[in-house]
């Protein structure tokens, strides 16, 4: 009776399409038989309570529903609950406060561990030709850092303290972090920048410069990185975001802590770098359905 009533507003006092009010139909019957097959039919709609919608979106769940597909149902429970409870045909409205499911956001894409040193110490690479040079170590940065590509790109010489085997970057909203780097990484800065200098005349203060002496837009750099990732992988997905996604993979894989790669990464909020310990997971279940005998 209630849904009539409900069907009856949508279709003559809001004019809604045919096709959507057939659809709030099928929904709203659903849950009405999921909530009539429970205690001997001892529940009503004006009995039901919050734990039991969010049993019947569990169940959805349980049998495949898409996150879609359940977050439409429940909109029209609300859609539904408002209506009775302005026309006074319940007392209070259950589906008030209940939260749908949210939707999965894609594991980031990362290289392995393998990949990389495949790319960076068998692919042999031309260490007489500057844009060669310059690549290996802007992939280098990339994954020894974990940095952004418009942290890269705004690197200047002054960025890199080598006394302090320290690399200063300006990240989002021109906040500036410390990031240390290892005696590899150093060196082949090092090496790169006594390159530049004696192949190249600099424009700018840019750290990493075209062979005409000028610092590198984000396209350049992009491109570098895709030429060569594609030696070591099929992925669609070959971008500097793919090395910063590696750098947080790779440390939490060798047992960094979290906070230390947040604070590493730039993140403000702790929850944007729990996505990577996903990732981890997923390898970690991979690892094990390979391993274990029942699994």
């Amino acid at each position: 009776m209630m849904i009539d009533k409900f069907l009856n507003y949508l279709q003559y006092e809001r004019n809604r399409s045919e096709l959507t009010v057939k659809s709030y139909g099928e929904d709203l019957r659903a849950f009405e038989s999921y909530f009539k097959n429970l205690d001997n039919h001892a529940i009503s709609w004006e009995s039901v309570d919050s734990d039991i919608i969010r049993d019947w979106m569990e169940s959805m769940m349980d049998k495949g529903n898409s996150v879609t597909s359940i977050n439409r149902r429940l909109s029209a429970l609300r859609s539904l609950y408002r209506f009775a409870l302005s026309r006074n045909l319940v007392a209070r409205d259950p589906a008030h406060g209940v939260v749908g499911p949210k939707k999965s956001k894609p594991l980031p894409q990362y290289l392995r561990e393998s990949e990389m040193d495949k790319l960076l110490d068998d692919i042999p690479w031309n260490t007489h030709i500057y844009k060669d040079v310059r690549a290996r170590t802007i992939i280098l940065l990339f994954y020894e850092t974990g940095m952004r590509l418009a942290e890269l790109m705004g690197l200047d010489d002054a960025s890199v303290n080598y006394a302090n085997a320290e690399v200063k970057v300006t990240g989002k909203r021109n906040k500036q972090r410390i990031i240390p780097i290892g005696e590899e990484l150093a060196k082949v800065l090092k090496d790169y920048q006594a390159f530049r200098d004696e192949h190249v005349v600099r424009k700018c203060d840019a750290f990493f410069v075209t062979e005409k002496g000028l610092r590198m837009n984000r396209e350049q750099v992009r491109n570098e990185v895709k030429k060569h990732l594609s030696k070591v992988t099929s992925m669609k997905k070959r971008t500097p975001h793919v090395l910063r996604h590696t750098f947080a993979t790779t440390m939490l894989n060798h047992d960094a802590g979290i906070e230390s790669v947040k604070k590493l990464l730039g993140h403000e909020s702790l929850s944007t770098t729990e996505i990577y310990t996903h990732t981890t997971f997923e390898q970690l279940k991979k690892t094990y359905r390979n391993a274990h005998p029942r699994a």
